[in-house]
């Protein structure tokens, strides 16, 4: 993404999102300082769209509570779609090592470790 992706994010959802979420003219535009957030462009755009924007110090990503969202977000998703992996998928899976590692020993150097990685598989 570059700053002119970002800009026509912001052009396409700044306006409906404040008047979605109802918010008054004293709202505040957080962004991190990623280099396309702080271009010219994008920094002009805001300047005359949104009442203020928060100016965060750099490398301060404890400081964005949309940073700790995402951590709780993708903790919720695995969960989720890791309870929808079938028995199928991983006896398939499994099953497939040894064709695997074999693909491996023709075409790695390394062929001394794969070795007991595929001698291992098969005491399995």
């Amino acid at each position: 993404m570059n700053k002119f992706d970002y800009l026509n994010i912001l052009k396409n959802n700044v306006a409906p999102s404040v008047e979605k979420l109802g918010l008054s003219e004293n709202w505040i535009f957080q962004q991190d300082n990623d280099p396309k957030q702080k271009s010219k462009i994008v920094s002009e755009w805001l300047l005359y769209r949104t009442p203020k924007t928060l100016d965060h110090p750099p490398q301060s990503p404890d400081l964005n509570p949309i940073e700790h969202l995402w951590e709780h977000l993708d903790r919720k998703k695995l969960t989720e779609e890791w309870s929808k992996i079938s028995p199928e998928v991983t006896k398939n899976l499994t099953e497939s090592m040894p064709r695997r590692l074999t693909e491996v020993l023709k075409s790695k150097e390394s062929k001394q470790n794969i070795r007991l990685l595929y001698q291992f598989s098969l005491c399995t």
